[in-house]
């Protein structure tokens, strides 16, 4: 007997907060450089990991990274940090997407409040199960802040054209 198959269609519209995704990764020695701090590449390798997964979940389907927009270096991680990278759509076209990321670090080692040690933008494009990009949903900010970041997001797309 054979099962019958459901096909969802995929939803018209979704707020930011719908593809938010928070990773957590404590640093340790072997992520370190000589001079006693964590390699960048070290960070952008988590920050990646978190934008794809937020525009996987806006978008339904895998997305591949197209450019890291933005990154900046706030202050040094160390090991023992407890790094929180937290992403999240902030604009979507028709098959691209533009997701925002921060990192704090939670010092384990040391007593002081979280610190945000980097901010990042990178665009994802959505790929179909036959490798071709595919429609993601359209995003549909929903507080001031989302719209003002959505609209910056817009504005440097247009500006690239």
């Amino acid at each position: 007997m054979e099962t019958p198959t459901t096909i969802v269609e995929p939803t018209a519209h979704k707020a930011p907060a719908d593809s938010s995704v928070t990773l957590a990764h404590i640093m340790s020695e072997h992520d370190t450089n000589l001079y006693g701090s964590v390699h960048g590449g070290a960070v952008m390798r988590l920050v990646d990991d978190a934008a794809a997964a937020a525009a996987g979940r806006h978008a339904g389907c895998p997305a591949v990274t197209v450019s890291v927009d933005g990154m900046s270096f706030l202050a040094p991680v160390r090991a023992g940090d407890l790094l929180s990278v937290q992403a999240r759509v902030e604009w979507a076209g028709r098959t691209s997407m533009s997701v925002g990321v921060e990192v704090t670090a939670e010092r384990w080692n040391a007593s002081g409040p979280t610190a945000k040690v980097a901010t990042a933008r990178l665009t994802f494009v959505a790929i179909g199960a036959d490798g071709t990009p595919r429609a993601v949903p359209e995003l549909r900010p929903e507080s001031a802040e989302e719209r003002r970041r959505h609209e910056e997001v817009a504005a440097a797309r247009r500006a690239r054209r």
